[in-house]
């Protein structure tokens, strides 16, 4: 993630289509931000979802699933603001370091310290996705056996 730009698409500024540069940049840091207070919402929901999958609460996973999508639309339209932003700012095929050297010391410093948290939080909640999607995959494989049977039955010779 340090190399691609990840942020909803803000309106654009009154009576202009394209964000000036100093539009752009303070849109995407306040992405940034909005996608680290979304990415910890969504490891919380993970581990909402992982209980509710042990626990067998199917009107809990769907209400948690729909809230997880919502979440995450959001985080991937933020995403593609950001790459639209950085576009704005350093033409085609930005990189987060390359919009790291467009800042003074201390903003840098804090937007570096913010993308390296947002790249440990996506990191952990893909993690913590596939931890969910593997138990949801076993426990659906393990009621296909209770209910239908093994696919291959043992046959003494």
């Amino acid at each position: 993630m340090t190399q691609a730009v990840n942020a909803a698409p803000a309106a654009p500024a009154a009576g202009s289509a394209v964000p000036t540069r100093q539009e752009a940049m303070q849109q995407l840091l306040h992405g940034v931000a909005l996608d680290l207070a979304g990415y910890a919402e969504l490891q919380d929901l993970l581990e909402q979802q992982f209980d509710a999958s042990v626990r067998h609460q199917r009107a809990r996973l769907e209400q948690l699933a729909e809230t997880i999508s919502v979440l995450v639309d959001a985080m991937e339209a933020r995403r593609q603001q950001r790459v639209a932003c950085a576009v704005r700012l350093l033409g085609p095929a930005p990189s987060m370091a390359q919009v790291f050297t467009l800042l003074k010391a201390e903003p840098r410093a804090r937007l570096e310290q913010d993308w390296a948290r947002l790249e440990t939080l996506v990191i952990e909640c893909k993690r913590l996705g596939k931890r969910n999607s593997d138990l949801l995959v076993d426990q659906y494989t393990i009621m296909q056996r209770v209910l239908h049977g093994e696919d291959q039955i043992y046959e003494p010779g």
